[in-house]
């Protein structure tokens, strides 16, 4: 049974197949919002994440309150890519996607 005051949110970083695009974002739910992604991606391509398929996670983050969250986001959204790799480096040195492997 789930904790009423535990929540969950997410700041993550996900990719295209050719690992050529980064993207990061903040959400309740990672798994709903990377098939979102995904389904963007196969689909209409209205979002930014759509026209450049990406929908591949390589890093994220848990956080329990969303001010947090919010705040870690705008953080790696200013930094330049090349720290940002650095970053993803350091937990996920291969790249590996990790869609399949993670679990809410």
């Amino acid at each position: 049974m789930k904790n009423k005051n535990i929540h969950n949110y997410y700041v993550y970083i996900i990719t295209n197949a050719n690992k050529k695009v980064l993207y990061v974002g903040v959400t309740n739910s990672l798994t709903r919002r990377l098939l979102e992604h995904e389904m963007d991606s196969k689909g209409l391509k209205k979002s930014f994440t759509g026209r450049y398929n990406c929908f591949y996670l390589v890093y994220y983050e848990w956080f329990q309150y969303i001010n947090s969250a919010i705040k870690r986001e705008k953080e790696l959204k200013g930094w330049k890519r090349e720290k940002k790799e650095m970053l993803i480096n350091s937990i996920n040195p291969n790249w590996d996607f990790l869609n399949d492997d993670f679990k809410e």
